[in-house]
């Protein structure tokens, strides 16, 4: 009984791994684990062209959608920043005491580190181009009111959108 176990151990020694498949067949890949080192390589990725207004100046965008602020009330708040650089605006709305500065805060930041990390711009370069705030999907909600009523109460949500530009030499 030792002899065939030999006998099998040994015809599966000289069976090579590496034989030619027939024609047509690819060799699957064998699956890696998640966190092993071949698939973590850090690779840098190239940076994209950023597209250019009418005057060729570079334009770079951040949207936030959905946000949980009316439009009405976000809309006073960005009417401030426009036209502005990217240092006053930052001041402007860390200083503005409106609950919409902050998500406006938030995207302005965002538009800044898209120009600074995929377009390789200087941050003190820059400028609010344009600012604007559309409306989003309302949820609609019902509050008990008196005499078994119920009056509808609309939740608005906003999009909001930031482009940034170089600063005119001029």
């Amino acid at each position: 009984m030792s002899d065939e176990k030999d006998e099998k151990l040994e015809n599966e020694a000289e069976t090579p791994e590496n034989e030619a498949l027939p024609e047509g067949e690819e060799e699957k890949p064998s699956k890696k684990r998640r966190g092993s080192a071949e698939t973590t390589t850090t690779v840098k990725r190239e940076t994209v062209a950023a597209p250019r207004d009418a005057e060729g100046r570079v334009s770079v965008r951040a949207q936030a959608k959905y946000v949980r602020c009316a439009p009405r009330k976000a809309r006073l708040v960005v009417d401030h920043i426009r036209g502005k650089s990217v240092d006053d605006a930052r001041a402007i709305l860390s200083t503005t005491p409106r609950a919409a500065a902050r998500d406006v805060l938030k995207l302005l930041d965002s538009a800044v580190a898209n120009a600074e990390n995929n377009h390789e711009l200087v941050a003190d370069e820059l400028r609010v181009k344009k600012v604007f705030v559309d409306e989003g999907p309302t949820l609609k909600r019902f509050q008990p009111r008196a005499q078994g009523r119920a009056t509808r109460i609309r939740k608005r949500t906003s999009h909001m959108t930031i482009l940034l530009t170089t600063k005119e030499d001029g």
